[in-house]
């Protein structure tokens, strides 16, 4: 946890889960550049009116804006369990209300009228597009539209982007290696149409699951085509006949387990994500694809944190080892150890991840075993049983 000093004062905040280890912060030089601007303080002519009527702040990372501004009772709007889950966190130990900060995930309808849009641009061209789509009939003339950014990730198209969805677009000066988009809404704006959900079809080669189609919403994994990760570990995936429950743990566009749904009809699938667009995409594949008789469960969650123990029988994984800019094997390792308690003694874990990580070391600490089922130069994939 860290003291973050706003223009509106000093808020203690920290990432979810809270690990006290960990040196990052909950916040960054562009929160704080743009915090400035709708203080005034940074030399712009415009800032925060007041009152600012209804205020939606998007793509707030550990809901270090939302804090600052709960006095202004903003909408948060997040594709991250995770972000919501910091934004609770954060409010409750700064002794703020619960209610002083509406959440809403990319999935939920918009409010009807937006007075303040505040972006934090996403490291996603294509979930910054579907937001824009989906927010830009809710802005007016008046409108104040403020993104911001680091300098490394605001770029000539992230620029065009608003430009073609909302209106006259420009940018500041780079302060502390932070950039602010200044964008003016354009209420006679033609826009093309949404683009989002993308599908495409699935390569042969890969197994059950070769030439069906799957549904991806902006922002999700390999939203454009089949990585190759995913591609090396779907036709070694376990082929089990009797019932049993799995768990496609980050499960992206859920390609991983509607192929084992299809694999084994017997079986109920859970798919898991902190992703809501991950989620939806999931379960709009596995819709499409899964046969008569076929069961699944969707939840939007922190990993396995919400599943009984001892529970599964098998669980599919292909862990992020990235989160936001910084490279970090703590999601991985949180999969894991929930694995490890949700799964029945005799139940697997199979793992697919670059070779180079180093995976085996953990899993046998973890479960005393590990196995390499397959391999190549650049993958390995992964199996530990729970004794």
């Amino acid at each position: 946890m860290n003291s973050f000093t706003t223009p509106w004062g000093e808020f203690d905040l920290a990432r979810f889960p809270e690990d006290p280890r960990d040196p990052l912060r909950a916040w960054d030089a562009a929160d704080e550049y743009l915090l400035r601007h709708l203080h005034g303080s940074d030399g712009e002519p415009t800032g925060l009116p007041e009152p600012a009527g209804t205020v939606a702040v998007v793509g707030d990372r550990w809901g270090a804006l939302v804090t600052a501004l709960a006095r202004h009772r903003p909408v948060q709007i997040t594709d991250s369990f995770l972000t919501q889950e910091a934004t609770r966190a954060n409010l409750a130990r700064n002794g703020l209300a619960a209610d002083s900060v509406r959440l809403l995930s990319t999935r939920d309808t918009p409010p009807d009228r937006i007075d303040v849009l505040l972006i934090r641009v996403p490291k996603s061209l294509a979930l910054l597009e579907d937001q824009l789509h989906r927010l830009a009939p809710r802005l007016h003339e008046g409108t104040l539209v403020v993104g911001t950014g680091r300098v490394t990730e605001i770029h000539t198209s992230t620029l065009k982007l608003f430009e073609r969805l909302v209106g006259p677009t420009r940018t500041s000066l780079a302060v502390k290696k932070a950039r602010l988009i200044f964008c003016t809404p354009d209420p006679g704006i033609q826009r093309p149409a949404n683009p989002w959900p993308h599908r495409y079809a699935l390569p042969d080669g890969i197994g059950v699951i070769s030439g069906r189609t799957v549904t991806n919403h902006a922002g999700t994994f390999c939203a454009e085509r089949l990585d190759i990760g995913t591609r090396f570990f779907l036709p070694r995936l376990p082929r089990h006949a009797e019932p049993e429950r799995i768990v496609d743990l980050g499960c992206g566009n859920g390609v991983v387990g509607t192929a084992a749904a299809l694999a084994n009809p017997r079986a109920e699938v859970l798919f898991i994500d902190e992703s809501y667009q991950a989620v939806a995409s999931a379960e709009a594949t596995f819709r499409e694809n899964a046969g008569p008789g076929t069961t699944a469960e969707f939840q939007v969650g922190d990993g396995l944190a919400a599943v009984p123990p001892q529970s599964v029988d098998l669980v599919l994984n292909n862990p992020p080892f990235h989160s936001h800019q910084a490279t970090t094997d703590t999601t991985a390792w949180r999969m894991f150890t929930g694995s490890r308690r949700a799964l029945r003694p005799g139940g697997e874990l199979w793992v697919i991840g670059n070779r180079h990580l180093g995976y085996h070391v953990k899993l046998r600490r973890l479960f005393g075993n590990c196995e390499v089922v397959a391999s190549d130069p650049k993958f390995v994939i992964l199996r530990a049983v729970k004794r």
